[in-house]
């Protein structure tokens, strides 16, 4: 249980998430940040009440493909594994691309030259510290989880207790009149109701999504978890709640210390919104604000480590049932664990990375926003997967109807909403960080556009292995016992 608390944790990675979502999150929605991070939070504790109940149903590694697959069919399984995988890919690169701004700047406070911390903005450079980072975080996971497992423990509690070292100082700093916001916790903050529109509040919403994300990684790994049908949906339900109240306390000491500003350290102002903590660590922490870099570092370290998990065990899955090829199934005698997806994950976000560095001057932010739309999509898929397998099974049990049905179906059609309205949105070229490409916003094209590609690959794949697709490897089914 705690390893897999452990796990989960590390891929949602508090740090290296909030330093990339606070910004973009912010200028979105203004001082209603609070608002949307607990609004974001609702849906993924309706969401994960439904994974809960298919893992104890279904254990399998496949989660999103295996569960969808069960309860639509191979045609919309299929498309949520890829929407999984998706999801894993863009993350994946962002995770490389913070890791390398902190390690630089890092580099630089240590030593006290400035210049080196402008390593990060030259591409060649950049990219190639990427790959470094990447190979090192996809020969880790090819070890196994248990090499994973001793990786986080470490790094985790060390950016825990940097976090709420920052939130501490930051409220101090208000509190004793040198913050250059210094405002007071207004329960207007609370109000998601305030937010301009809904456009705005969907936007926020999806970020809020990303801020979130990666908890359902200890579902992936229920085939290698003691107590397979109960610890990894336990471990998910606890993941949440501990995230949401980290959350709402960076995000009430940042708020209330800088304000929303679109200058100095103003959370609106554009020239910080990619790396929050790297503009207020030093204002907030003072001369340990190096601590700050070094937790950052570790944070999307080990989330870029432990990110593998899921998208290597779900081609896995995909190869077991014949919707990839057998060699995605590959287990690694020595290490028991999926070597060839493993390598493969790697080989696609350290080339997605190096091209999108190339293409867009604000990949960071860009890949955030698409990625909360591939996160809204999938985890809707799952969540309406739960109360289509499990229909009729719930008769006579308000706990079962609560947990199978009405949570999962409020949970799911949400994220899908926010989906759709943010992909509408996404199509402005000016969404977003701006860059677009023949006209169309990068967002969408990032986000969309990589669903459209899911299509296509499952043509050629149905044209390739149709016993998948045909129903002959993985069967359409239902629940047939009470929950």
């Amino acid at each position: 249980m705690l390893g897999a608390v452990v796990i989960g944790v590390s891929t949602i990675a508090p740090a290296y998430t909030l330093t990339g979502a606070l910004g973009p999150t912010a200028s979105v929605v203004g001082d209603h940040l609070p608002a949307i991070f607990l609004v974001g939070f609702i849906p993924m504790l309706l969401v994960a009440l439904g994974y809960r109940a298919l893992n104890s149903a279904m254990p399998d590694a496949g989660t999103t493909f295996t569960w969808g697959s069960r309860a639509f069919g191979p045609w919309i399984g299929w498309m949520g594994g890829w929407g999984l995988l998706a999801a894993t890919v863009l993350v994946l690169s962002n995770l490389a691309g913070i890791a390398v701004d902190f390690f630089y700047l890092m580099l630089a406070q240590i030593t006290g030259r400035d210049s080196l911390a402008d390593l990060a903005a030259n591409v060649p450079v950049n990219i190639a510290t990427c790959l470094v980072f990447m190979a090192l975080a996809c020969w880790i996971s090819y070890r196994g989880l248990e090499a994973t497992k001793v990786f986080q423990y470490v790094l985790v509690a060390f950016q825990l207790v940097v976090l709420v070292w920052f939130a501490v100082a930051a409220f101090v700093r208000v509190a004793d009149g040198s913050a250059p916001g210094g405002l007071s916790v207004q329960a207007g903050w609370f109000n998601p109701l305030g937010v301009g529109s809904f456009s705005a509040f969907a936007a926020g919403v999806s970020l809020s999504v990303f801020i979130y994300w990666g908890w359902d990684v200890v579902l992936t790994m229920n085939e290698e978890t003691q107590g397979a049908r109960t610890t990894p949906g336990r471990a998910a339900v606890s993941t949440i709640a501990v995230i949401v109240v980290l959350y709402l306390t960076i995000a009430l000491a940042v708020l209330s210390f800088s304000g929303t500003g679109s200058e100095g350290l103003g959370l609106g102002n554009e020239d910080i919104q990619e790396n929050i903590f790297a503009a207020l660590a030093g204002p907030v922490m003072g001369p340990v604000a190096v601590l700050m870099s070094v937790a950052v570092l570790a944070s999307s370290a080990a989330s870029l480590q432990s990110t593998f998990i899921s998208p290597a065990r779900t081609m896995l899955a995909m190869g077991h049932y014949g919707a990839l090829p057998k060699k995605y199934a590959h287990v690694s005698r020595r290490f028991q664990s999926p070597g060839y997806a493993t390598v493969v994950s790697a080989v696609i976000a350290s080339v997605f990375y190096a091209v999108m560095r190339v293409v867009s001057v604000n990949v960071l932010s860009d890949t955030i926003t698409a990625l909360g739309m591939m996160v809204c999509f999938y985890y809707g898929v799952t969540a309406l997967a739960c109360v289509w397998y499990f229909r009729g099974s719930w008769a006579g049990s308000v706990k079962a109807f609560a947990s199978t049905c009405l949570a999962p179906l409020v949970g799911g059609i949400l994220l899908l909403v926010f989906f759709v309205q943010t992909a509408v949105d996404s199509t402005d070229p000016s969404y977003g960080s701006g860059s677009q490409v023949g006209g169309v916003g990068l967002v969408f094209l990032l986000g969309v556009g990589v669903l459209a590609l899911g299509v296509v690959v499952m043509l050629v794949q149905f044209a390739r292995r149709p016993g998948f697709f045909r129903g002959q490897t993985i069967s359409v089914g239902r629940s047939t016992t009470d929950v």
